[in-house]
């Protein structure tokens, strides 16, 4: 098993004034599931193509444990890679794909079908070994592409938004079945998806990545809990933190009828705005505060989500989501009040977005 560094790994497309990915330096540990997450263009299947050695690096280094394999060839880095559309050979069995790659290194007959055996017990495909991918569900299909890279034994799995072409109810199950896989073979994991709650739920630490620059590398819990700037805070979390472009006053923010308190010295070089952060669970109902007319109640049981506008005449627009009750949810058209629950409150830099320590 190996470790792997990008050391200021910048990647510039032919033709191109702006890098994709611009001097990435991220560090994963031995064994370690890291997820790379992002929206569309944001640099992620990039930096995992530079890894894989299907792209060129312009400017830094990538190491695997302490070799630099910057300039080495992709069969030479000792890798496995798991594509989104499963890349299976449609005239070969469920054995032959996922041995095919052994065959090919020239690996004696026997290895070959004592490791695709074993891969098929790990993932439960012992019955459909005979069978054609065309025979195969979506699932199953992505579990041989799994099973592909599990029998070359690599240092490195490489996994590019896997789940994407399966159904809701299935990716659930399999993304369970990735993260159990992994901690189970303790093999280094860089995973790519552009699904935030797959990263939350899947990596040992997230990456956040916004046109191609690392915003943020954390645990999925000291992340939500503790965004580093208004991106991260709006990307991570479902539903999305609220972000409320406020007034700053006299000890505080202006919070609808109220002044939600803000120590003095963080109001220093603010200026006339801040933007406060509150998660929609963490709103609650009142009597006084921020006023939201609810415009759509989703009702999920125990649980309901409104989602509202400010109701407040001349202030900014902002759409407010709070999770409220599921019995006793207020009524569309209605107008209610909210304010935060203490110690749940992130404060951020109105010019730059950057988190403000509270």
């Amino acid at each position: 098993m190996a470790t792997v560094t990008f050391d200021k790994a910048t990647r510039i497309y032919p033709g191109g004034d702006k890098p994709a990915v611009d001097a990435l330096d991220l560090h994963v540990e031995d064994g370690e599931f890291l997820v790379l997450v992002g929206p569309s263009g944001c640099g992620k299947s990039t930096s995992l193509r530079m890894l894989a050695g299907l792209e060129d690096v312009n400017g830094g280094r990538i190491l695997i444990g302490d070799r630099d394999v910057t300039t080495v060839p992709p069969k030479d880095r000792d890798i496995a890679m798991v594509f989104q559309n499963y890349a299976l050979y449609p005239h070969m069995t469920v054995a032959d794909n996922m041995g095919f790659a052994l065959k090919i290194a020239g690996t004696p007959k026997d290895e070959i079908k004592r490791r695709v055996q074993e891969a098929a017990k790990i993932l439960d495909l012992e019955q459909y070994l005979t069978r054609k991918p065309k025979a195969l569900s979506g699932g199953q299909r992505q579990r041989v592409a799994m099973g592909r890279a599990i029998v070359r034994q690599p240092q490195v799995f490489l996994m590019d938004e896997p789940l994407s072409n399966l159904d809701a109810k299935l990716r659930v199950q399999t993304r369970t079945q990735i993260a159990s896989l992994q901690r189970r073979l303790a093999v280094t994991t860089v995973y790519v998806t552009h699904d935030q709650v797959e990263a939350m739920t899947m990596g040992d630490r997230v990456a956040v990545l916004k046109d191609g620059l690392l915003q943020q590398v954390d645990t999925p819990r000291r992340m939500y809990d503790h965004p580093n700037n208004v991106f991260v805070a709006g990307f991570i979390g479902s539903p999305a933190m609220n972000l409320l472009t406020l007034d700053v006053t006299d000890g505080g923010v202006r919070f609808g009828d109220t002044v939600h308190p803000v120590e003095r010295h963080l109001l220093t070089g603010a200026g006339s705005k801040m933007t406060l952060g509150v998660r929609p669970e963490d709103l609650e109902l009142s009597t006084s505060g921020l006023p939201v007319q609810v415009e759509v109640v989703e009702e999920l049981g125990a649980d309901a989500y409104i989602y509202g506008s400010l109701a407040q005449p001349g202030s900014e627009s902002h759409q407010v989501i709070a999770r409220v009750d599921g019995r006793r949810p207020p009524e569309k058209g209605s107008t209610v009040h909210f304010t935060p629950k203490q110690g749940h409150v992130h404060l951020f830099d109105h010019t730059s977005g950057q988190r403000i320590e509270n």
